[in-house]
């Protein structure tokens, strides 16, 4: 007679154990964004940066750390965690674990409404950019929710991506159309194109932290609905759920974290999908724990994924170059999940 051997069941962390981690990564956050200073384009040293910090040093010193490398690096750390915590509410909103505001289309919606806005009504601010963007998100999220989720099967996996995918393509194939159509929009509107911190500063910062503050507290208020609906439609509103509010109201959350994203620095992918199933496999799938911690790893991903584009070559790369080529093999390897791919 044999003895059946018992199989451990994997534990997710206890409350001390994640405040520990969530301490943990609050000082990584912290030290890149000291990094953040000190790190980038010209022969200063730390010593220089650390005077230039306190108001000491000549001009042009002062004007690339304080007005340049500081502002980059905050507005880095905004925009990660604005995409981070955009990517848990739409995987969360659909169920959906390949939910991303970039492969979903949004970002790319987004900055075809920047175009627009450029083109029909001359916008070449970043607060006409930002308002424009948000229109844009809100219109390409609803859209493709909308083609997503028809037939029997409903919004699954499959039919969201192949929808977010082909809406991406047509926004991302007719705004660069219109831009070659234009060359003065192409002048406006070239430095959004691929998602660069080049050239951002002070005024991308002081416009987009105000609308994503709103959005990432928003989202905290929304965590309760969100642990409901990951129940299924009709359980969530078992237990008093109003499904339909909250799906327009998680919308309009994305609309304004990925508009404000997108309107800073233009369209960055993957973000919203790695950071998400990064936090899941430290804390698991309570949104209680998901969403407040990926805003902080959002930030730590955008911050490094930054500082690897100052460093990487003598020119510095776009950052979303780099968040690109860190998150299309974490797409592949979701993909190729068994229990993604059958969903």
């Amino acid at each position: 007679m044999s003895t059946a051997v018992a199989t451990p069941v994997p534990t997710r962390p206890g409350t001390l154990s994640r405040s520990v981690v969530l301490a943990a990564l609050a000082a990584g956050l912290i030290a890149l964004i000291a990094a953040g200073f000190f790190v980038g384009s010209g022969n200063y040293t730390i010593a220089d940066a650390w005077g230039a910090l306190w108001g000491r040093g000549d001009a042009t010193t002062l004007e690339v750390i304080r007005n340049s490398r500081v502002p980059r690096t905050l507005l880095a750390a905004v925009v990660g965690a604005a995409l981070g915590a955009a990517g848990a509410i739409m995987q969360g909103l659909t169920r959906n674990p390949l939910a991303d505001p970039g492969i979903l289309g949004v970002n790319a919606g987004a900055y075809f409404a920047m175009i627009v806005g450029a083109l029909a009504f001359g916008i070449a601010s970043t607060t006409g950019y930002v308002a424009s963007a948000m229109v844009g998100a809100f219109l390409a999220a609803t859209l493709v929710y909308f083609v997503g989720s028809r037939g029997a099967s409903g919004a699954s996996p499959a039919k969201l991506v192949l929808a977010g995918v082909a809406a991406g393509s047509i926004f991302a194939g007719v705004g660069f159309g219109l831009t070659m159509i234009d060359p003065k929009t192409f002048d406006a509107i070239r430095s959004w194109q691929v998602g660069t911190l080049d050239g951002r500063g002070w005024p991308q910062l002081d416009i987009v932290w105000i609308p994503v503050f709103i959005g990432l507290l928003a989202a905290l208020l929304l965590i309760p609905y969100l642990n409901g609906l990951a129940l299924g439609d009709d359980r969530a509103r078992a237990l008093g759920v109003p499904v339909g509010r909250v799906r327009l109201a998680g919308f309009v959350i994305v609309t304004v974290l990925c508009g404000a994203a997108t309107g800073a620095l233009g369209p960055i992918t993957f973000i919203g999908l790695m950071v998400p199933h990064a936090v899941r496999m430290l804390f698991g799938p309570d949104n209680k724990w998901l969403i407040p911690t990926t805003m902080l790893v959002g930030p730590i991903v955008m911050v490094g994924s930054d500082l690897i584009a100052r460093i990487a070559t003598p020119n510095e790369l776009p950052v979303g170059m780099i968040t690109a080529f860190i998150g299309a093999p974490v797409l592949i390897y979701l993909v190729r999940r068994k229990g993604v791919s059958d969903s």
